[in-house]
């Protein structure tokens, strides 16, 4: 019989079927998701697949090399997620978003201002300070002197306080 064509087991067959179920185990404990648990184990064993024919032919504990490997992983793991400021599992958690109703309130009181200004005053400002134009790119838009549109916005922000204060 020709030895290039008998089948001979690869060592990481043997390393799966001798340690997949312990790694599974220590990894899911780490965790505490089964679902990442097992991205982790396959992880430890495409890492040890390049080794696999040296962990059995030298002396040493496989499995306390694999453990390593998986520890190793769900650490990985958990300080990108805490830079990402995400943790394992966050999906199934209730997440505390913050309470966006003062600017919105602030954005509508602000919008109610600007509508009692005059058209010339608000479409100063528009350019000045939303569209963020100098005050001669603002000219030149409206086709105006830069002076009338320095007055402009003084008086229009001038306005825009006082309302604001008797508010």
């Amino acid at each position: 019989m020709n030895t290039i064509l008998a089948h001979r087991p690869h060592p990481l067959n043997d390393l799966v079927a001798d340690h997949a179920t312990a790694l599974l185990a220590y990894a899911e404990k780490l965790t505490g998701d089964r679902h990442t648990a097992e991205d982790i184990v396959q992880e430890a064993v495409i890492r040890a697949w390049p080794h696999a024919e040296r962990l059995y032919s030298t002396e040493g504990s496989v499995r306390g090399w694999l453990l390593t490997v998986t520890r190793n992983l769900v650490v990985d793991r958990m300080r990108s997620a805490a830079v990402r400021h995400e943790s394992v599992g966050a999906e199934e958690r209730d997440v505390a978003l913050p309470d966006h109703a003062e600017s919105v309130l602030v954005s509508v009181e602000a919008a109610g201002l600007l509508e009692q200004l005059s058209h010339d005053h608000r479409e100063v400002l528009l350019h000045t300070y939303l569209c963020d134009r100098t005050v001669q790119e603002t000219a030149q838009i409206l086709g105006i002197p830069a002076g009338t549109v320095k007055s402009r916005q003084h008086y229009a922000l001038n306005s825009l306080r006082a309302r604001a204060a008797a508010a």
